[in-house]
């Protein structure tokens, strides 16, 4: 699996290799990518979740069980959650685990709101209480903000909101995490702490439900029509490893570097990759070869953000982090992990095999993965 050449490039100024690293929401679809990566890069990687809801998901089809340690777990057992986290005893902490889908929120806002609000609690009390924690953050989204609708990007100063359940619930991990920050984290010697919004990510391993690329491989699948809710909807589409890499980079900021990492940071594409969803379904059946779909008519219309865009200015200024793909090649990379899990008989593999592609990529476009300037 040439895991060695990957290690070779000590990414990350090899902050993560030989390090307990713990990520809440492993079995998700972010926390399965980041757990793969962070194993590659040589940390000792453990999980706490909920079970996987289907096979299909990318910490079954990778069969992640078998190479980290995992505990299944409710983070609002605090608890319990504690208990594993106190045995683990980790250096740094990564927090994924959440309801992450506006339509459910509208079906099921106390699990959202439950879930959202006290898994964050939850999480910096493992971390405020923990002695072993030198850098944590929070992973949100960019719908923490309250969206007017303005064509220019929020930036991390904007005001928290939302109409949607969800979305207030992730403006509400934020507050609390600005909360734990000043009240807990502010003084020297005590865990670095930041939160991180990115845009609609993307990629192979997706299959959550009434998310618009998963959906489009399901209709495939099924040579059905893809039913588009919002056509022109515009969206920062990013491919899932463009923000775990800002995330790893900023954690090992944070544990080498310290407090003047913490805060909010956004994680979004550049500007070509605001796209609306009918263009990226347009882009993916090119890429795919076969797909169609339709636009929906006269249903109901829950409140979902039509426009809605990150300034990643700080990220680029204090972090040198830049997105290394533009859309076209976003597309091909999530285009290419379906086609992987789909016809590849070790998805593992395939996984690493893109996160190296990826890593080249970057490599050659950005310099910020590295330890040497």
């Amino acid at each position: 699996m040439e895991n060695m050449e990957l290690m070779k490039q000590k990414l990350f100024k090899d902050i993560y290799r030989g390090k307990k690293v713990l990520i809440t929401g492993d079995t998700g679809f972010k926390g399965s990518w980041l757990a793969i990566w962070l194993k590659e890069m040589g940390a000792d990687v453990f999980g706490y979740a909920l079970p996987p809801k289907t096979n299909q998901d990318n910490f079954v089809t990778t069969e992640l069980a078998s190479k980290i340690t995992h505990e299944a777990g409710d983070l609002r057992d605090l608890d319990h959650f504690s208990n594993f986290f106190n045995k683990v005893k980790p250096d740094i902490a990564f927090h994924l685990a959440a309801q992450p889908l506006v339509l459910e929120s509208y079906k099921d806002p106390v699990t959202t709101f439950s879930t959202n609000l006290m898994g964050t609690v939850n999480f910096f009390e493992a971390v405020r209480k923990s002695g072993s924690v030198k850098a944590a953050i929070n992973i949100t989204s960019d719908k923490c903000y309250k969206n007017n609708e303005w064509v220019w990007g929020y930036r991390e100063s904007d005001p928290m909101g939302g109409n949607d359940p969800y979305s207030a619930s992730k403006g509400a991990s934020e507050v609390i995490t600005t909360s734990y920050l000043n009240s807990f984290f502010s003084k020297k010697g005590t865990p670095n702490i930041a939160s991180v919004r990115a845009g609609n990510v993307i990629g192979g391993g997706d299959w959550a439900e009434n998310r618009i690329v998963p959906d489009f491989f399901r209709s495939v699948q099924k040579n059905e029509h893809l039913e588009i809710r919002y056509p022109e909807a515009t969206r920062p589409w990013q491919h899932v490893l463009e923000p775990l890499s800002g995330y790893l980079l900023l954690g090992a900021k944070l544990f080498s570097e310290g407090k003047s990492f913490s805060g909010g940071w956004n994680f979004g594409p550049l500007g070509d990759a605001h796209h609306t969803v009918e263009s990226l379904i347009n882009k993916m059946i090119h890429e795919y070869g076969q797909g169609t779909y339709q636009t929906m008519g006269n249903q109901e219309k829950l409140h979902e953000a039509h426009l809605l865009k990150l300034d990643i200015s700080k990220a680029i200024h204090y972090l040198k982090w830049n997105p290394a793909l533009n859309f076209d090649e976003t597309v091909k990379f999530t285009v290419q992990g379906y086609k992987d899990e789909l016809e590849s008989g070790n998805v593992y593999e395939s996984r690493v095999r893109q996160i190296r592609s990826y890593v080249k990529l970057s490599l050659k476009r950005n310099y910020y993965l590295k330890t040497e300037d």
